[in-house]
């Protein structure tokens, strides 16, 4: 039975859970005064760790799929280039938000389906899906490679009436948490899970409105999913350049449903989506085997820590390691 269609939450994708762990470096500063010798009491009674913001050591960055994302930064509006799977998925995934959206709501703004609508857009790349905007909602697109928020902000300079709908910044999710400023109405992490450093960590740090919605696309873990999202993709048809995903950071779908649910967020829908290399389009269906998309709701009732507490409780549950260099933008 198609999960979209049943509405059951649980065991209903047929696959088994997989759980991806991540670490968490630790950052500190030895601060001591010079003198030409120090016994080993004064050392450690010297050595203190720097106050510093959670983000800059518990992080969702990684380094590596920066790296891999900056050689294709001035890329992203090329339609038949690297990023024109992308292009087209906007075809079926820019309806899969409004139309869940307009089902959820009373009013149905003519023109503007989505007016009045706060979105943050994480992973937001070039700005693909950020331009969204033209539906009416105010959107937020972060990413931590700054030249992909380059490339966003120019091409949304042609357009002025559209520039002022979209703000970008060069950041990471736990930058947004850092700030506290703002909630979202819906939060869209689009082709984003299977980049991040670590899944529970993102996921920790949504920052939703009670009762407001967030958008996933991803892919799953199964042997499909390696076949023909690296396999046949990458290596074979070239519609992604080679290394561009890792199957060890794909996550199934009760995997990622167990994260939302124990983090505030009850999952509505998940859909499976299949990529056609031939005619370069996306459809829906109901096999979940590689492409999925979710939408989950932030729930108003249970009572769940704020954001930025969640985040750092996260942290404190994972080992520390050496400090790693945070590419964030």
């Amino acid at each position: 039975m198609d999960a979209a269609a049943s509405g059951i939450p649980g065991n209903h994708y047929g696959q088994p859970p997989q759980i991806i762990l991540g670490q968490f470096p630790s950052k500190c500063e030895i601060k001591l005064k010079y003198r030409t010798m120090a016994n080993l009491t004064e050392v450690r009674n010297k050595l203190s760790f720097a106050k510093q913001p959670y983000s800059t050591w518990q992080t969702t960055v990684d380094p590596k799929e920066m790296r891999k994302f900056q050689l294709l930064a001035h890329k992203w509006w090329d339609e038949q280039g690297q990023y024109a799977a992308l292009h087209s998925m906007n075809d079926i995934r820019v309806p899969f938000i409004r139309d869940t959206v307009l089902n959820m709501r009373n009013d149905h703004p003519l023109g503007s389906p989505l007016s009045g609508t706060k979105i943050l857009d994480v992973g937001c790349g070039g700005g693909l899906l950020a331009e969204v905007s033209r539906l009416g909602a105010s959107v937020t697109g972060i990413d931590p490679l700054e030249d992909n928020i380059r490339t966003a902000e120019l091409h949304t300079s042609f357009d002025p009436d559209l520039a002022k709908r979209i703000e970008y910044k060069s950041c990471a999710l736990e930058d947004i948490v850092e700030e506290a400023s703002e909630k979202f109405d819906i939060v869209v992490a689009s082709e984003v899970v299977e980049h991040v450093a670590d899944v529970e960590t993102f996921i920790s740090a949504q920052l939703n409105t009670p009762e407001g919605s967030l958008f996933i696309t991803t892919i799953n873990k199964t042997q499909l999913s390696y076949v023909f999202g690296i396999v046949v993709a990458e290596r074979v048809l070239g519609i992604v350049p080679a290394g561009t995903h890792e199957w060890e950071k794909f996550i199934a779908p009760e995997e990622l449903e167990r994260l939302l649910e124990s983090n505030g967020f009850s999952v509505m829908t998940v859909k499976g989506m299949l990529y056609n290399p031939l005619f370069g389009s996306w459809s829906w269906t109901g096999n979940t085997s590689i492409n999925y998309a979710l939408h989950a709701v932030k729930s108003s009732t249970q009572e769940c820590l704020d954001p930025k507490e969640t985040f750092q409780e996260v942290g404190k549950e994972q080992p520390q390691t050496e400090a790693s260099i945070r590419t964030a933008g």
